[in-house]
């Protein structure tokens, strides 16, 4: 996320809890203060940051469990996450202040503590791992960041400029949320939460193009399957997407909703099924939801 807007929304009151339908289980994040990223870490696994606080949650879906994992020093914030599986890094986006984390979850240690952008203004929200190394947005910025990774080792923080429809944003104007990759990492794909569209962007120049076909109001996180899009949505739902080859259009292809959806942040992709993030971020901010959880829902 995956930070929304400055909470543009007016803040809403929580609705009363409904109960679960069989197909929807639960996991709860013990002690979590916020919810935000999630990605998957094989196994069953999966590790969800804590927004506010940059505790890394690590749940194991096949039993219904999460345990903290790593406990983030005071004034560390974690948005969107990403691991690379191959070198067991977790990329978290620390939004604010342009931040960026980078830890080693084998030892839980951090390893890499990086400042992006403008530290006044800039506000790193979302982070994909490639085979070539990490991307991460900037929120207010039409600009993305990019930390290589060769043999498992970081190497030196660069910054593409976006051109074309994907390049919004401003100090004033909140425009680029999430960003996932083709598995080759030739193509990244952004979501842009204010106009409710999905940009693909070219690595190597920063050249963006809109997907044609695609609109998705409050559109918050993406996750791609071949050509199969899921656009998670702010209000409650997450839309179903058909691309075609080139990924330039799409065509709709059903919704997902849940009674247990309470502003659904980001997900990943369990089989069939999705893992989806309740962010409870209407509630105000910081987020004053007793619980915070991860629901399993057919994708």
């Amino acid at each position: 996320m995956r930070r929304i807007l400055a909470l543009t929304a007016a803040i809403l009151l929580l609705a009363p809890a409904v109960p679960a339908s069989a197909a929807t289980r639960v996991i709860v994040l013990p002690g979590a203060r916020s919810a935000e990223g999630i990605t998957p870490a094989g196994g069953g696994t999966y590790y969800t940051g804590d927004l506010v606080a940059g505790t890394i949650f690590r749940e194991d879906v096949k039993r219904g469990t999460a345990e903290r994992f790593i406990e983030a020093p005071p004034g560390t914030t974690a948005a969107g996450v990403d691991l690379d599986r191959r070198h067991d890094l977790l990329f978290v986006a620390g939004g604010a202040g342009g931040k960026a984390y980078v830890y080693d979850v084998r030892t839980k240690a951090k390893v890499a503590d990086f400042t992006f952008g403008d530290p006044r203004t800039s506000y790193v929200n979302d982070v994909a791992v490639t085979p070539q190394g990490a991307w991460f947005t900037d929120s207010y910025h039409p600009q993305l960041f990019f930390v290589p990774v060769v043999a498992g080792r970081l190497g030196v923080p660069r910054t593409l400029p976006v051109t074309g429809p994907g390049a919004g944003g401003s100090p004033d104007d909140f425009f680029m949320n999430d960003v996932i990759a083709t598995p080759s990492g030739d193509t990244l794909l952004v979501a842009a939460t204010t106009p409710g569209k999905v940009y693909t962007i070219d690595p190597r120049t920063g050249a963006s193009t809109e997907i044609a076909g695609l609109t998705a109001p409050n559109v918050v996180s993406l996750v791609l399957e071949g050509h199969r899009l899921w656009a998670v949505q702010l209000d409650d739902k997450i839309t179903r997407w058909c691309l075609d080859g080139a990924l330039s259009h799409a065509v709709p292809a059903g919704t997902i909703t849940d009674p247990l959806f309470d502003q659904p942040v980001s997900a990943a992709k369990i089989g069939d099924r999705l893992a989806v993030v309740n962010s409870h971020i209407y509630s105000g901010y910081p987020p004053t939801s007793p619980t915070y959880e991860v629901l399993v829902v057919g994708a």
